[in-house]
């Protein structure tokens, strides 16, 4: 890629505040970032790298700590805001503000929508829709050292200057295929599901709870709690703190004390020092709790495996999919197939349907489970050598 030279080095907050009154005004903003991730509790940010139809700009995070400004112009206005596989560009904006993006379009989300592999890499796409080539030789750099170089910074540039004809090309897909609603329902969902993770407590989401009694699960509540604070204290990963499968076992040990929990294998070489005690402490503080105040037992997963009859009609989904140009593992796994088919038979009950047979998936799953159940279609190989050597066909 030839030098990129028309671009703003922001450095000092008066930059950062006169480039976002300029941008505030574009109709579309395409925004990347570079953060470093590793054993942190938080990613930390080095580098926000925006495009506007007239303007490319790289601020420095490090030089510019306070980066509100920019994320409180990304939440205000009417532009689209464009990026590539945006979870921490979301979550970077959502801690600042509050709030989200303003229209958030995700390229690597809606490009699925018009037939494209899900997940598919930000130079796949620039390749295949844009016919740009990407240069990846920086895709290992420390993005915390400074000063950064001519070529870091033309490699953090290509993340951004391809955002927009991505936009135009994936855009215009979605609206010739009458699809805009279903990326429209599938990016709010997406995005509720992280404000949750970011205010709601998330210790169900520890690995290897699923069967533990209520009174453990009360333990790895406030032994999640404790290491969540901790971990956010010491910004480190709170499984660097206390290992998932080490919480799992204090919460089936269920004893608060000290020379039991040492006796844990790996409890003294996997913690840090010190950390032994207000363990102990967290819980003791589950133990005394009144039964009432236990927390209920996960739900059992409501799936079966449906042996020969799951595998084909997970097959039968998939040959939809590519028929109907939408990429498969963006509608739904093998699991959500099986229990959508269980549902339908009558094998398990359910709250509500499953997620198969809501939204803008049930549009494209449509009526195919029920017919494939009351064989009225069938999957037969059309051409071996084709990328779709599949077809379905009804039965008379």
């Amino acid at each position: 890629m030839p030098g990129v030279t028309n671009y703003e080095h922001i450095t000092t907050p008066d930059q950062l505040r006169e480039f976002c009154e300029r941008a505030a005004t574009s109709k579309f903003i395409g925004f990347d970032t570079e953060f470093v991730s590793e054993n942190r509790y938080r990613p930390e940010l080095c580098l926000i790298q925006v495009a506007t139809e007239n303007e490319l700009a790289i601020i420095d995070t490090l030089s510019i700590r306070d980066t509100s400004y920019f994320w409180n112009m990304l939440v205000d206005g009417t532009h689209v805001s464009i990026a590539h596989a945006a979870r921490e560009e979301f979550l970077f904006c959502y801690r600042t503000c509050g709030e989200r993006p303003k229209n958030l379009f995700d390229v690597q989300l809606a490009a699925g929508f018009i037939g494209m592999d899900y997940p598919s890499s930000y130079g796949n796409l620039v390749g295949r829709l844009v016919g740009k080539t990407i240069d990846k030789g920086e895709t290992r750099t420390d993005w915390k050292r400074r000063p950064l170089s001519d070529s870091q910074i033309e490699y953090a540039i290509q993340d951004v200057i391809h955002l927009k004809p991505l936009y135009n090309k994936i855009h215009s897909g979605l609206k010739k295929m009458g699809r805009l609603k279903w990326l429209d329902e599938e990016l709010s969902s997406w995005m509720t599901t992280l404000e949750k993770m970011e205010t709601e407590p998330q210790w169900r989401r520890v690995s290897g709870i699923t069967n533990l009694n209520r009174p453990a699960l009360a333990i790895i509540r406030e032994v999640w709690s404790w290491r969540e604070a901790e971990a956010r204290k010491r910004n480190r990963s709170p499984k660097r703190i206390v290992p998932d499968d080490l919480l799992v076992e204090l919460a089936r040990r269920g004893t608060a004390d000290i020379k039991r929990l040492k006796a844990i294998r790996g409890m003294e070489n996997r913690i840090a020092n010190g950390s032994l005690m207000p363990i102990s402490k967290a819980v003791a503080r589950a133990l005394e709790l009144p039964k009432d105040d236990y927390p209920q037992r996960l739900p059992r997963s409501k799936t079966m495996s449906l042996g020969l009859l799951g595998q084909f009609l997970t097959t039968a989904l998939n040959v939809v999919c590519r028929r109907s140009n939408i990429a498969p593992s963006l509608v739904g796994t093998a699991n959500q197939v099986r229990q959508l088919a269980a549902w339908k038979l009558g094998l398990i009950h359910l709250d509500e349907p499953p997620e198969l047979a809501r939204g803008w998936r049930a549009e494209i799953v449509g009526q195919l489970i029920e017919k494939v159940l009351d064989g009225k279609i069938a999957i037969r190989v059309d051409d071996p050598r084709s990328d779709m050597p599949l077809i379905i066909e009804s039965i008379d």
